[in-house]
């Protein structure tokens, strides 16, 4: 261990925006991505590094939060108040950040990398930290929006591959039949659907009609932002809905919890700012006897090894969307290329903290720029 005993102290930070460019186009019901673009923050201090990876879109596509907003709260609020300062553990940086209003995917930025910094001071890995009791984790496929023949070839390829779960994105006019497609070919696959929000209301009779086709859930169909339609449906339906964009924190979940709007929580840590309050989330669901799964946003092998730190926490009973890399990238910024084994994805344990370590030379020509805070 490496801290003293007034904490660890940050002694420099770094932000990058990064552009990894995708091998496939990725479509869902909001827009198609050829790249994935995300800030890289850094933490230095005591000879180590803490990374964390953003999950904001460049524009409000996912949720109202943006790169920019982003990268100007953290320039302008918050890094240049940490540095030089010590600190215990990763509550009392959620405390710091805690009096600011929402940006909560840049706050779980900051939060997530001292989590990664305190854990290497520590000689653990962040898993141990988090209560993870798991050394590998199940994980499934999420495909995105393409006509009937190529998403049944993207299903067979999954199936062979050993994934644990089929998620195929949805949209109003690309899903009764597209099930039906699918469900004849793999009639026993543990199947789901993500909507992402493209539906409303009077869609009802169309989202009971997905009671046929015996899938694991249906993720949220409705608005970003709703819980009570979320409950109307999910009383009429036999299938589970999942929430993801409406649940941001532990008083969400329990909201939906307590109106029975969901059966299924989806929670991705940079969505609810941070690993303290996903680890809330968590436990609260557990109390609540409902699973939960680990959400993906077409991670780097940084936020993946987040991810799948993250899994390994008990009531993480669903496969989640931590897929292998190399079917989104040519060349990751890890050097560790996180890859699934049938199925299976082991916790990275290339080192404490997130277990992997950057390919420097490859995240520099990937890097569209970088700013340092001292």
């Amino acid at each position: 261990m490496t801290t003293s005993l007034l904490g660890l102290r940050i002694d420099s930070a770094e932000l990058r925006l990064v552009r990894l460019p995708l091998l496939t186009p990725f479509v869902i019901s909001t827009g198609t991505m050829t790249e994935k673009v995300f800030p890289l923050l850094t933490l230095r201090g005591e000879g180590l590094e803490g990374y964390a990876e953003g999950v904001m879109d460049v524009l409000p596509d996912y949720l109202e939060e943006t790169q920019g907003g982003a990268l100007d709260f953290l320039r302008q609020a918050v890094l240049p108040g940490l540095i030089g300062r010590c600190f215990s553990n990763p509550a009392e940086i959620a405390a710091e950040l805690a009096p600011w209003r929402g940006h909560r995917m840049a706050k779980a930025m900051v939060e997530m990398a001292f989590w990664d910094l305190w854990a290497k001071a520590l000689n653990q890995p962040l898993s141990a930290l988090l209560g993870g009791v798991r050394d590998a984790v199940e994980v499934g496929v999420s495909l995105g929006i393409a006509d009937i023949p190529t998403t049944l070839e993207r299903v067979e390829t999954a199936v062979a591959s050993g994934y644990r779960r089929v998620k195929l994105k949805i949209k109003r006019g690309h899903d009764l039949k597209l099930l039906e497609a699918v469900r004849g070919r793999f009639p026993d696959i543990k199947l789901t659907v993500d909507a992402n929000t493209d539906y409303r209301l009077p869609d009802l009779p169309l989202l009971v009609q997905m009671d046929r086709f015996g899938l694991d859930y249906i993720e949220q169909p409705l608005a970003f932002d709703d819980i009570h339609d979320h409950a109307k449906v999910q009383a009429r339906l036999i299938t589970a809905i999942c929430l993801d964009e409406s649940i941001r924190s532990a008083t969400d979940a329990r909201k939906a919890l307590v109106a029975e709007a969901a059966r299924v929580i989806n929670i991705k840590v940079g969505r609810v700012g941070g690993f303290a309050e996903a680890r809330a989330i968590h436990d609260l669901c557990a109390a609540f006897d409902v699973p939960v799964w680990c959400g993906g946003m077409l991670e780097s092998g940084i936020g993946r090894a987040q991810n799948i730190h993250l899994a390994s926490l008990p009531n993480f009973s669903k496969p989640g969307d931590t897929s292998s890399a190399s079917r989104y990238f040519a060349m990751d910024i890890t050097e560790q290329q996180l890859e699934s084994d049938n199925g299976l994805m082991a916790v990275p344990r290339h080192g404490p903290g997130l277990g992997v370590t950057l390919d420097r030379s490859f995240l520099d020509q990937v890097t569209g720029a970088r700013e340092d805070f001292r």
